[in-house]
């Protein structure tokens, strides 16, 4: 069984290619752009999302059957087509050239994979089986979604504030503090719009002053 580690990329600006032109390749795209990289399509045809993305200039798209040479110069590859002798061309000629790649529902031909994710603003959850289940990683960030309701996002921004001004003053709470400090009655106070209230408690809690 592998045991995979889990790590968040910054992928601003850097290459990706995606070979497909399906809802699959869409969903992987919009990842992409989301995170700033600079992406090409390598298919025949695309969905009306994909090809107004490649209208728009967002993505670049190269109307062919999938060829090595498409490789060149990326970064991260994804293969999202249901023709596993694509998939498998893939895989082969990205690893040769020692480049990760990640092919969709496949895991023998992954060398990262995708989880569910749970986005808050800046928090992200995500939930991963391994490859076992992407379903049931799905169904667990789902059921995340009630617990880690909209306001973490503000709690993740009124944390960073609070963190930026104590570092400028010296004043540096240690980690369990911290861990302590941020507890479910400032997410209610944010649900009810008592942001400076919430932030006050979180002083408090840090054991500082405004």
């Amino acid at each position: 069984m592998i045991q995979y580690y889990p790590v968040a990329l910054d992928l601003r600006d850097r290459l990706c290619l995606v070979v497909g032109g399906g809802p699959v390749a869409g969903a992987k795209v919009e990842g992409l752009l989301a995170a700033g990289a600079r992406v090409t399509v390598v298919s025949p045809e695309l969905t009306e999302r994909l090809a107004a993305w490649a209208i728009d200039g967002q993505i670049i798209h190269r109307p062919h059957e999938y060829r090595e040479d498409d490789l060149d110069g990326q970064q991260l590859v994804f293969s999202a087509t249901d023709r596993r002798e694509v998939t498998e061309a893939v895989a082969a000629d990205a690893r040769r050239r020692g480049l990760w790649v990640n092919a969709a529902d496949d895991p023998a031909f992954c060398d990262f994979l995708l989880p569910s994710v749970l986005r808050r603003g800046r928090l992200v959850v995500a939930v991963s089986t391994g490859g076992a289940s992407p379903a049931l990683a799905a169904r667990v960030r789902r059921d995340l979604e009630a617990y880690f309701t909209p306001e973490y996002g503000e709690l993740v921004e009124l944390a960073a504030e609070v963190r930026a001004e104590l570092r400028s003053r010296a004043q540096r709470p240690g980690a369990a503090v911290w861990r302590e400090a941020l507890d479910r009655d400032l997410v209610g106070l944010l649900a009810e719009g008592r942001r400076d209230e919430a932030k006050a408690r979180l002083l408090d809690r840090l054991g500082v002053t405004a």
